[in-house]
């Protein structure tokens, strides 16, 4: 009954389950659905094969691990602030407990 009256909270356990969604699942969902759609919807994946031959073509080597190193730079501290919002978020969570008790 408390749990249907939102006395007691089940955010911890569902917390975690969706920040293993989000940092495992997510990532290749997205791409999932981006190469479905360049596969639906021929504009889509021909704006993405021309962008990228023009923009691959006129770069260099150094560049181009500028580039990548750049994009997994950005994956990483995607990942970094996802798990550090979690941590907040469950943290919140406990001090809540903590203070009810």
């Amino acid at each position: 009954m408390d749990f249907l009256s939102f006395k007691s909270f089940i955010s911890i356990p569902v917390l975690i389950a969706f920040y293993y969604f989000g940092a495992a699942i997510f990532p290749f969902f997205m791409w999932f659905v981006s190469t479905w759609l360049m596969r639906k919807y021929r504009v889509i994946g021909d704006m993405h094969t021309k962008g990228k031959k023009m923009v691959w073509g006129a770069l260099n080597i150094k560049q181009k691990v500028m580039l990548i190193s750049a994009f997994l730079m950005a994956f990483l501290f995607m990942e970094l602030f996802w798990r550090m919002l979690f941590e907040f978020l469950i943290a919140y969570m406990q001090m809540r407990d903590a203070l009810l008790k």
